[in-house]
């Protein structure tokens, strides 16, 4: 069965066993904790959603065109060349999980226990994708690559260098440029990473017209409190006269506590802030999370025990291209502001 976001294949021997009664209130129980979660999850903000049709895909376009120029009357057209620009490829992974219904649950009539142990798979899963996304933002603040149940994926953008950086490159001219930024929060430090990624260059040296909408910050209380002061009040909070503050009601916050866990387990210390432009993901090949196999799930007998199994598989993964549509602050060694 299609819910839209999962496949539910249920073994013809389950039906005409002692378990079959159970497998329709348990297939209905996990569509609704399907849609549940996937209306909670924070992935389509921070990423471009994509579904993904081969092995692998590849990211990156061409360089920009070159401005227009003035030719005066009757002048010939210039004709403007384009370079590739930075490629990236994203290689799906495989994920797997299951459980079990024992015959003893079936004896004692546990349907409730049956439906616990299907909501801690669901669980499970999407608690798995949304740590993965988190862990590759916490991971391209320390380096080009994380490791996640014994696998390494790659926490670089196209350029080779981690996410958050203060030496991107340009593919064909312009100086090296950063995103990553030393400084905690406060009002000043975010006027000027604003103004720094609206200041953006592009892979040709042509300006991105990036406009960052979005403050994404862990769970961290101090940091909250900061943040929540600058960005929640119409007076400047710094300024002795209440002078208006222009930062007032510009800004979505998204205090993330997976973004807290994927930190603490890569140990970084600091609590950093995040600028995002949600266009610039959306329209561009910025942070991508690629869906090659959406959730399937099988309900089968299992030979070695006679118990009923059901077992999850889907495949997806994640990465970074354009590294322009973020920023961080509180980045340890990052740029001075």
């Amino acid at each position: 069965m299609n819910t839209g976001s999962i496949v539910i294949s249920i073994s013809s021997r389950v039906v005409d066993s002692i378990y079959g009664n159970y497998q329709a209130p348990i297939r209905s129980y996990v569509m609704k904790r399907a849609e549940a979660f996937e209306q909670e999850s924070l992935l389509p903000k921070l990423f471009r959603m994509e579904n993904s049709r081969h092995w692998a895909e590849q990211y990156g376009g061409e360089t920009a065109m070159e401005n227009f120029v003035p030719v005066g009357e009757g002048g010939s057209y210039p004709l403007t060349g384009f370079e590739e620009s930075f490629q990236k490829t994203l290689v799906n992974e495989t994920w797997k999980q299951s459980f079990a219904i024992t015959r003893e649950l079936v004896d004692d009539a546990q349907l409730g226990k049956m439906k616990q142990r299907a909501n801690k798979l669901m669980t499970s899963y999407y608690r798995t994708r949304e740590m993965f996304g988190r862990s590759l933002y916490a991971g391209g603040l320390l380096g080009t690559e994380v490791q996640i149940g014994g696998k390494k994926f790659s926490t670089a953008s196209a350029d080779g260098k981690k996410l958050f950086a203060t030496n991107h490159v340009a593919k064909v001219k312009g100086n090296t440029q950063s995103n990553a930024f030393a400084g905690e929060f406060t009002a000043a430090n975010l006027d000027a990473v604003e103004t720094m990624m609206q200041n953006t260059k592009g892979d040709n040296g042509e300006l991105l017209a990036i406009a960052p909408d979005t403050i994404l910050i862990p769970n961290d209380a101090a940091l909250k409190r900061k943040v929540f002061t600058v960005v929640g009040a119409d007076k400047d909070p710094d300024s002795g006269d209440n002078g208006f503050n222009f930062q007032f009601g510009r800004w979505n916050v998204i205090v993330d506590p997976y973004l807290t866990m994927a930190l603490q387990q890569l140990g970084v210390a600091t609590a950093p802030w995040i600028l995002l432009d949600s266009k610039f993901i959306q329209e561009n090949d910025g942070a991508i999370w690629q869906d090659r196999v959406k959730l399937e799930l099988s309900s089968e007998i299992d030979d070695n025990n006679d118990n009923n199994k059901w077992k999850g598989y889907a495949r997806f993964t994640g990465g970074f291209v354009d590294w322009r549509f973020a920023a961080a602050g509180g980045v340890a060694g990052g740029t001075a502001l």
